[in-house]
């Protein structure tokens, strides 16, 4: 299972008409978030298989892909990060999560980001210090800062909701999109499990966040409250 191996059995699903499309979809331009990225053309469905059909690649093959210039073969090997963390012992999942962090540099784009961060990033951190997100999130690159907020989704999802109100109120002032996106899909999951917590934290900041974070974070509100939250109407 060498990295070659996994490549070639991966790059029988590209497409050049699809990588065409994917490097719009994820903004490759100059001056986009994804500025330089390349696609195979490669579809996540296949993506996945090829994780079943390689899950028990080497973790140094694995690294291979993961600092490719293809960001499919970054996808894949995130994937099969996951997967073996899930499935290893405290070791394993020690040496993943660390691996993770070392090469984070090549977690750069929304979809690594969401896809890897709730599933290593925060379950290894549940039960211990929380520190590294209240460092990430003051960074200045905005996959560091995704990383933290995603990682809360792991903690959401056990109703610990200390964390992800601490680091929204913390990028209501991000001056990135993507990042008014993520701060309100883990806010609107705060209020799947506890519509009262996400409603207080709301009352405190709505007036003053992002309108796209507004948004995402009522989106399941019965429609005339979602009007009376963006019509600055709450009292």
């Amino acid at each position: 299972m060498t990295e070659q191996k996994i490549k070639k059995y991966l790059r029988q699903f590209a497409s050049k008409e699809k990588a065409k499309l994917l490097q719009g979809f994820f903004k490759t331009g100059p001056g986009q978030y994804g500025e330089g990225d390349i696609f195979l053309g490669v579809m996540v469905p296949n993506i996945r298989l090829t994780v079943k059909e390689f899950a028990d690649a080497p973790l140094p093959e694995v690294l291979k892909l993961l600092r490719s210039h293809y960001h499919e073969e970054r996808l894949l090997a995130l994937l099969l990060l996951v997967r073996k963390f899930e499935k290893g012992d405290e070791v394993v999942r020690k040496r993943i999560y660390a691996l993770y962090l070392k090469n984070r540099s090549y977690i750069n784009n929304w979809d690594l980001v969401d896809l890897s961060a709730p599933r290593i990033v925060g379950p290894y951190l549940d039960g211990g210090s929380r520190s590294l997100l209240y460092r990430f999130v003051k960074s200045k690159n905005l996959w560091e800062r995704r990383i933290a907020i995603l990682a809360t989704a792991h903690f959401i999802r056990q109703s610990d909701f200390v964390d992800v109100l601490a680091l929204a109120e913390a990028l209501l002032d991000d001056d990135q999109d993507l990042m008014h996106k993520a701060v309100g899909w883990m806010l609107r999951e705060v209020g799947k499990k506890d519509v009262a917590v996400l409603e207080g934290f709301l009352r405190k900041h709505y007036d003053r966040m992002p309108r796209t974070a507004l948004r995402y974070s009522i989106e399941r509100f019965p429609e005339a409250k979602r009007q009376k939250y963006l019509r600055n109407e709450i009292k």
